[in-house]
Protein backbone atom coordinates (compact mmCIF):
# COMPACT_ATOMS: atom_id res chain seq x y z
CA UNK A 1 0.00 0.00 0.00
CA UNK A 2 2.85 2.36 0.79
CA UNK A 3 4.98 1.13 -2.10
CA UNK A 4 8.01 0.33 0.06
CA UNK A 5 7.70 -3.44 -0.32
CA UNK A 6 7.30 -3.75 -4.06
CA UNK A 7 9.15 -6.98 -4.81
CA UNK A 8 8.93 -10.53 -3.49
CA UNK A 9 12.47 -10.17 -2.18
CA UNK A 10 11.62 -7.07 -0.16
CA UNK A 11 8.54 -8.81 1.21
CA UNK A 12 10.56 -11.82 2.39
CA UNK A 13 13.21 -9.53 3.88
CA UNK A 14 10.58 -7.71 5.96
CA UNK A 15 8.16 -10.58 6.48
CA UNK A 16 9.01 -11.36 10.10
CA UNK A 17 8.64 -7.74 11.20
CA UNK A 18 5.36 -7.38 9.30
CA UNK A 19 4.03 -10.59 10.83
CA UNK A 20 4.95 -9.44 14.34
CA UNK A 21 2.90 -6.27 13.86
CA UNK A 22 -0.12 -8.27 12.69
CA UNK A 23 0.24 -10.81 15.51
CA UNK A 24 0.35 -8.04 18.12
CA UNK A 25 -2.79 -6.45 16.70
CA UNK A 26 -4.57 -9.82 16.58
CA UNK A 27 -3.53 -10.65 20.14
CA UNK A 28 -5.07 -7.36 21.26
CA UNK A 29 -8.39 -8.36 19.63
CA UNK A 30 -8.32 -11.95 21.02
CA UNK A 31 -7.76 -13.33 17.51
CA UNK A 32 -11.07 -11.87 16.31
CA UNK A 33 -10.03 -12.30 12.68
CA UNK A 34 -9.49 -16.05 13.18
CA UNK A 35 -12.63 -16.45 15.24
CA UNK A 36 -14.77 -15.01 12.45
CA UNK A 37 -14.50 -18.46 10.87
CA UNK A 38 -13.00 -20.63 13.62
CA UNK A 39 -14.61 -20.53 17.04
CA UNK A 40 -14.39 -23.15 19.77
CA UNK A 41 -18.13 -23.69 19.92
CA UNK A 42 -18.37 -24.72 16.27
CA UNK A 43 -15.25 -26.90 16.15
CA UNK A 44 -15.92 -30.47 15.13
CA UNK A 45 -13.00 -32.43 16.56
CA UNK A 46 -13.91 -35.47 14.46
CA UNK A 47 -13.04 -33.48 11.32
CA UNK A 48 -9.68 -32.17 12.57
CA UNK A 49 -6.25 -33.68 12.15
CA UNK A 50 -5.07 -35.84 15.04
CA UNK A 51 -2.49 -33.30 16.26
CA UNK A 52 -4.94 -30.39 16.19
CA UNK A 53 -7.52 -31.85 18.57
CA UNK A 54 -5.48 -31.89 21.81
CA UNK A 55 -3.97 -28.50 20.97
CA UNK A 56 -7.40 -26.96 20.51
CA UNK A 57 -8.79 -28.57 23.65
CA UNK A 58 -5.83 -27.37 25.73
CA UNK A 59 -5.98 -23.90 24.20
CA UNK A 60 -9.66 -23.64 24.98
CA UNK A 61 -9.17 -24.80 28.58
CA UNK A 62 -6.31 -22.33 29.11
CA UNK A 63 -8.11 -19.41 27.46
CA UNK A 64 -5.50 -19.04 24.75
CA UNK A 65 -6.01 -17.22 21.49
CA UNK A 66 -4.90 -18.44 18.08
CA UNK A 67 -1.90 -16.13 18.21
CA UNK A 68 -0.71 -17.61 21.52
CA UNK A 69 -0.26 -21.01 19.92
CA UNK A 70 0.68 -20.52 16.32
CA UNK A 71 1.31 -16.95 15.27
CA UNK A 72 -0.65 -17.20 12.06
CA UNK A 73 -0.96 -20.77 10.96
CA UNK A 74 -1.39 -20.35 7.25
CA UNK A 75 2.27 -19.78 6.36
CA UNK A 76 4.86 -18.79 8.92
CA UNK A 77 8.07 -16.83 8.28
CA UNK A 78 11.25 -18.87 7.96
CA UNK A 79 12.58 -17.73 11.34
CA UNK A 80 9.61 -19.31 13.14
CA UNK A 81 11.12 -22.78 12.99
CA UNK A 82 14.36 -21.57 14.58
CA UNK A 83 12.77 -19.85 17.60
CA UNK A 84 8.96 -19.68 17.73
CA UNK A 85 9.00 -17.53 20.87
CA UNK A 86 10.91 -14.81 19.06
CA UNK A 87 8.26 -14.73 16.38
CA UNK A 88 5.11 -14.83 18.48
CA UNK A 89 6.49 -12.64 21.23
CA UNK A 90 6.26 -15.25 23.96
CA UNK A 91 9.94 -15.42 24.86
CA UNK A 92 10.44 -15.65 28.60
CA UNK A 93 6.79 -16.35 29.38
Amino acid sequence: MMGTIDTPEKFEENRLELAQHVWQAMKETDSRECRNCHDYESMDYTKQQRRAVPQHITGFEEGKTCIDCKGIAHQLPAYYEMDPSAVTGTAGQ
